[in-house]
């Protein structure tokens, strides 16, 4: 499927059942519930990492995953985090199209960030379109322009919550990729993402004040203490911001993201969002 995000670019988007012979927890109308897969930078729904998240979750309901702009067969090109809000709001629009009264959202490293500020800035029960206080997405409002947007769980793995991060050799790294042009060359052929040339004007609401802003949603942070990306001080901010309706996974050996996620941690927070969602 080609989704359009609310400001016209093109995602590509895969909707996959729930395994056959998987024990999904059905809701009152016997209707299943959908896990939404945004994946990290340089990610795509082609990645073998992303695709082995994708079967995990079948066992827990529907899956979609889809490439954020920049990334796979999407339009566009990246802006690491900023606009991508409207691409996972456009793919869980269309998952309640579909007819899922239950809709959670999984994202990994730039994809946790991007979950946080779409819980925050999509929230349930809101349906006029125009936008809120806090919304800082241009002409995104809290539903997408195809129908409700809104999510019923967050996880966030493996995410950053501030933003401008340099701390790690590898935050380094990855600034080099986005903000220089010999950078974003190397991302465009070697690691087939296309990257946006300007500067985040104006910033978008940083991840700990997202975090803040999710309950009464139930919220999972989950990092490794080998993530070579962010140090740990990263999900006890997102924590300690999101207050007690949030619960944080702190896993010992694991290093950053989708890459890192095995296959029982994939489990566990299915089950946890099967636990958690309403209507689960």
């Amino acid at each position: 499927m080609v989704l359009l995000a609310a400001d016209g670019v093109a995602i590509e988007a895969v909707y996959e059942p729930a395994d056959f012979d998987a024990d999904v927890t059905r809701d009152a109308a016997g209707r299943v519930p959908v896990t939404v897969v945004a994946h990290g930078f340089t990610g795509s729904v082609g990645r073998p990492h992303v695709r082995r998240a994708a079967a995990v979750f079948r066992r827990y309901g529907a899956v979609i995953t889809f490439s954020f702009r920049g990334h796979g067969a999407s339009g566009g090109r990246s802006t690491v985090g900023d606009r991508e809000v409207l691409d996972l709001a456009a793919a869980v629009a269309w998952a309640r199209r579909l007819g899922h009264r239950t809709v959670w959202t999984v994202g990994f490293s730039m994809g946790g960030s991007v979950v946080l500020r779409h819980a925050a800035l999509y929230p349930a029960g809101a349906s006029d379109g125009h936008g809120s206080a806090h919304d800082d997405v241009h002409g995104s409002g809290h539903d997408d322009a195809h129908g409700p947007a809104h999510t019923d769980a967050v996880v966030a793995v493996s995410a950053p919550a501030r933003w401008y991060y340099r701390g790690t050799a590898a935050m380094r790294r990855l600034h080099w990729v986005v903000t220089r042009p010999l950078g974003r060359a190397v991302g465009r052929y070697g690691l087939r993402t296309r990257i946006h040339t300007s500067d985040w004007d104006p910033v978008p609401l940083d991840p700990a004040e997202a975090a803040a802003r999710i309950a009464p949603t139930p919220l999972l942070l989950v990092h490794g203490d080998r993530d070579p990306y962010f140090p740990l001080d990263h999900p006890r901010a997102l924590a300690t911001a999101a207050g007690s309706h949030a619960d944080l996974w702190l896993e010992p050996g694991m290093g950053h993201a989708e890459n890192a996620a095995d296959e029982a941690l994939l489990a566990r927070i299915g089950a946890w969002a099967a636990r958690r969602a309403p209507g689960g």
